[in-house]
């Protein structure tokens, strides 16, 4: 091999460097200085960089969006702090072995802090000293420290919250599988972040005390060599190691108290993205009525006599022309446009194009939500409505239609209406300047708000002003914006009507994605063997009872194999559900082995299986149809409390009575016959129903 080739072979600083093994080799460097000792020059470049490497974090900091955005904050104060004790080891050393021959032992960095910065006056520098520590110490540190210890607090108490308010997302549709991803793992590295803050901080602390204990022992074990070591007199050893020791700290405790502020900059900003200079030019500076009342304080006290009367009317002055600008920036925006003239066509013959179609699916807003739907930054609500439609797709197997979205001022102004086929279906009612806490079942705390029942599932909930969310969510509520509360609703109504939105548009274009596949499938199916519109209400059957059609090739190989026996739709869905039966159970129970069930009481069941015989159908005598329903809810409520599926496991000519008659008594109920389980799933029998 030639030497080129060699030295290209041989790695060097910069891939080091790249390749990550730097900052181990820094962190050795460092610990080695401990030990070793260092030339003045060596201390000159150290120095520098110390104060270099603190004001770069400090401008880090501040110009970061987010604070954990900068993750590795907490591991740089680290080093950052563990570089500064090892020069101050390193320091001592030099001091205290050569500070008999002069001000130069230490380098040219520790002499400028000592008689440039200090005067060289060791008095004042003392004094200098104390400030800075004082400042450092008990100011800037103990602050952010306390801020950092109350941040790790809160966000970690809110982290249930904040998980809760992803899941509701997942579930309505509103985010994806990877965002949801995405956000769990941000409210993960916040916990973390701040947690690390909380004992980052701590090194700040302990490097000012160490600070002040190096500054007492340099001195006082200065003047013992320099007087008994060297024989110098008392005086000019107290001059020489005083001097040098002052340096010595001063050239530290710069970078310290500039990494104190780069702490307490970070844990007192918000945890979303923001540009703090231009937030702080507009929250402090963007109201005109403030800087108009510090301009005529100021120059009241720019009238009285012996004061700095050019000072305070300069600055008034100052405050006074900016209050203006303001003004007249606001004042000279353009007015909106008017709207146009409405042209009346009174004389025009009506055509059949005056009659409104009806709107599949339909979303109307009184004029105080209009914002929400407006390309602006509260204006999300078409992105979730689109969120909605597309989990919903998702989960039944067929396109949810568009959603029509339109202002009716014949609503209250903070109502909004869901309809379905032009019926209406649902209502709530908004507050689009709050936010709506929902009780999770477990909180820890009241809140001051509107209470309320969330319009979709019914649980209890608060509008709650924006200011108080992270407290909420700290108490454990779970918090939402206002259009995640109509797009939740939206998804709820839905999911209930979705057997309403399917018809024989849609069912076709199922057909023509299942002929891609399976062309002689579809070709014998429909309508050889099963006409169309008897297809439409076996899919329609099987989404009212909660059945998705995710699996059309099971569904129409299942429906080849019964059409030319029976016709009958009701027949027919049966048997797709025999054949779905896996699904089915999985969808309801997940993945676990035992399926926990309820049963009828045998002479409960046997007084329904009559009355089907007898023709009556679900028609049951009334006061018996109101105590079944009140049996079958007192069993489901039980069922959810303890965290289970409520399943009624019934014999299979009578599923789908029960069904329709539980889908509109009691909705939670799930109703499943014997040849529904698939064979590798167990049942438990956890109660049965009587009369």
């Amino acid at each position: 091999m030639s030497d080129a080739a060699a030295s290209a072979a041989r790695p060097g600083l910069a891939d080091i460097v790249r390749h990550g093994a730097g900052v181990p080799a820094g962190v050795l460097a460092v610990l080695a200085m401990l030990v070793l000792p260092l030339p003045p020059v060596a201390l000159d470049l150290l120095f520098t960089f110390n104060i270099a490497l603190s004001i770069v974090i400090v401008m880090a900091v501040f110009y970061v969006h987010r604070p954990i955005d900068f993750g590795t904050f907490p591991t740089v104060l680290l080093l950052a702090t563990l570089l500064r004790l090892a020069l101050n080891v390193a320091s001592t050393r030099v001091v205290l072995l050569n500070g008999h021959s002069g001000s130069q032992a230490a380098g040219h960095v520790i002499k400028s802090f000592g008689e440039f910065v200090i005067g060289g006056n060791f008095a004042v520098g003392v004094v200098v000293f104390v400030i800075l520590t004082i400042i450092n110490f008990v100011v800037v540190t103990k602050g952010s420290g306390r801020i950092s210890e109350v941040s790790a607090r809160f966000t970690l108490d809110a982290m249930p919250g904040k998980q809760m308010a992803i899941d509701a997302d997942l579930n309505s549709g509103l985010i994806t599988q990877d965002e949801a991803r995405v956000r769990r793992l941000e409210v993960r590295s916040e916990a973390d972040f701040y947690g690390a803050m909380d004992g980052a901080s701590k090194f700040i602390r302990g490097d000012a005390l160490a600070g002040i204990m190096i500054l007492l022992i340099n001195m006082v074990g200065g003047l013992a060599i320099g007087t008994l070591g060297h024989g110098l007199g008392v005086a000019a050893a107290a001059r020489t190691y005083t001097l040098l020791t002052i340096g010595d700290g001063l050239a530290a405790q710069l970078p310290a108290l500039l990494l104190s502020t780069a702490v307490a900059i970070i844990v007192t900003r918000m945890s979303r993205p923001q540009d703090v200079g231009g937030e702080l030019r507009r929250q402090l500076f963007g109201n005109a009525k403030s800087l108009s009342v510090a301009a005529a304080l100021l120059g009241i006290m720019g009238l009285i006599p012996g004061m700095p009367n050019l000072v305070f009317l300069l600055f008034a002055l100052v405050c006074g022309t900016a209050a203006w600008l303001i003004t007249r920036r606001r004042a000279v925006q353009p007015p909106p446009a008017p709207p146009a003239p409405v042209t009346a066509s009174e004389n025009r013959e009506l055509t059949w194009d005056d009659v409104p179609p009806v709107d599949r699916v339909g979303l109307e807003v009184g004029y105080r939500l209009v914002p929400l739907v407006d390309s602006k930054p509260r204006g999300d609500l078409l992105a979730r409505v689109r969120g909605v439609r597309r989990k919903l797709s998702q989960e039944l197997g067929f396109l949810i239609p568009a959603v029509h979205i339109r202002d009716n001022l014949d609503l209250p102004p903070n109502n909004y209406r869901i309809t379905v086929g032009g019926v209406a279906l649902g209502e709530g009612l908004i507050h689009a300047d709050r936010e709506l806490a929902l009780n999770p079942g477990r909180v820890f705390g009241p809140l001051q708000g509107i209470a309320v029942r969330d319009p979709a599932f019914g649980m209890e909930a608060i509008w709650i002003e924006p200011a108080v969310h992270d407290h909420a969510q700290t108490l454990g509520y779970t918090v939402v914006d206002p259009s995640t509360v109509i797009a939740t609703h939206l998804s709820a109504v839905l999911h209930t009507h979705a057997h309403e939105l399917l018809g024989h548009e849609e069912v076709q274009h199922l057909l023509d994605a299942a002929a891609k596949s399976a062309p002689k499938l579809v070709e014998e199916l429909v309508p050889r063997a099963l006409p169309l519109s008897s297809l439409v209400r076996v899919l329609q059957g099987l989404l009212a009872e909660r059945v998705p059609l995710r699996n059309m090739r099971a569904i129409l190989e299942t429906l080849a194999e019964h059409a030319a026996r029976t016709p009958d739709p009701a027949t027919l869905q049966g048997q797709v559900r025999i054949a779905l039966g896996r699904q089915i159970v999985a969808d309801i129970a997940g993945g676990a082995p035992e399926v926990p069930v309820m049963t009828l009481d045998g002479e409960l069941e046997r007084l329904l299986s009559n009355a089907l015989a007898a023709g009556a159908g679900a028609a049951l005598e009334p006061g018996l149809a109101e105590k079944l329903r009140q049996r079958l809810a007192e069993s489901s409520q039980r069922r959810e409390l303890a965290g289970e599926p409520a399943v009624l496991l019934v014999a299979p000519p009578l599923r789908a009575a029960l069904a329709a008659f539980a889908r509109a008594s009691v909705p939670a109920l799930h109703v499943l016959a014997w040849n529904e389980i698939p064979d590798n799933r167990r049942v438990r029998l956890v109660s049965t129903v009587g009369r």
